[in-house]
């Protein structure tokens, strides 16, 4: 398992223009692994930026980000990419599903250019709907699924590359509060099998759950607290 550090990582866009903006201000975080983190604040904070570095969807401004005993602050694009796929799961707010292909499919499409052989790849995409209860609905189209339902799905996708850090953004935006408990029960599974959950939210049912190590408070760019 992987420990994440940043060190006084800024995130600025639009550097130099009349809108430049700095989303993420300085901030430095230590996330130990198989822990349950969740950021919270309002919205436009900074969170969801500070998710987005950590999974190597975006480069910091300034700063430093360690995986493990590795920075990976200034690695080239195609390592990055590695990184992504080896080492993180994403559940996305919209969750991303692909309209018009059914649930196996989209489960099993993250997976493919590691060139793995498709039987292989069905079975662990069944395996993985299978654990969160959705073998039944492999073959249907994900627009017949009901939210909670997709949301499982995007679960599945996200578990597909056996990720050792889960990032979840917003991942109960769209769902009643049933459907939230769902959720934070998949995460509590997710926690006990290893993995690091790294979740944004301003849902209460999540960042106030028992299965949360941390609540790390963003306001401005800046930390409020931090584990």
């Amino acid at each position: 398992m992987t420990m994440i550090e940043l060190t006084d990582v800024r995130k600025v866009f639009n550097q130099g223009k009349p809108n430049e903006f700095t989303a993420v201000d300085g901030v430095s975080l230590v996330v130990e692994p198989g822990r349950v983190t969740a950021f919270t604040g309002p919205s436009g904070s900074g969170k969801t930026t500070i998710l987005s570095l950590i999974g190597c969807m975006a480069r910091p401004t300034s700063g430093r980000i360690h995986l493990g005993d590795r920075e990976i602050t200034s690695l080239p694009e195609r390592f990055l990419t590695a990184i992504r796929r080896e080492t993180f799961g994403f559940i996305f707010q919209q969750f991303h599903l692909v309209k018009g292909v059914d649930a196996l499919e989209n489960v099993m499409l993250p997976a493919y250019p590691s060139g793995q052989r498709h039987s292989e790849l069905r079975r662990r995409a069944l395996e993985s709907l299978e654990l969160l209860g959705l073998a039944g609905k492999a073959s249907s189209r994900v627009e017949w699924l009901s939210g909670g339902e997709a949301q499982r799905v995007a679960i599945a996708r996200a578990l597909i590359n056996n990720p050792s850090v889960i990032i979840a953004d917003e991942p109960t935006a769209h769902l009643d509060t049933a459907a939230s408990r769902e959720f934070v029960e998949i995460v509590e599974r997710l926690k006990a099998a290893g993995k690091t959950v790294l979740i944004a939210s301003h849902d209460p049912v999540v960042y106030e759950a028992p299965v949360v190590d941390a609540t790390v408070r963003v306001r401005d760019g800046r930390l409020d607290g931090a584990p």
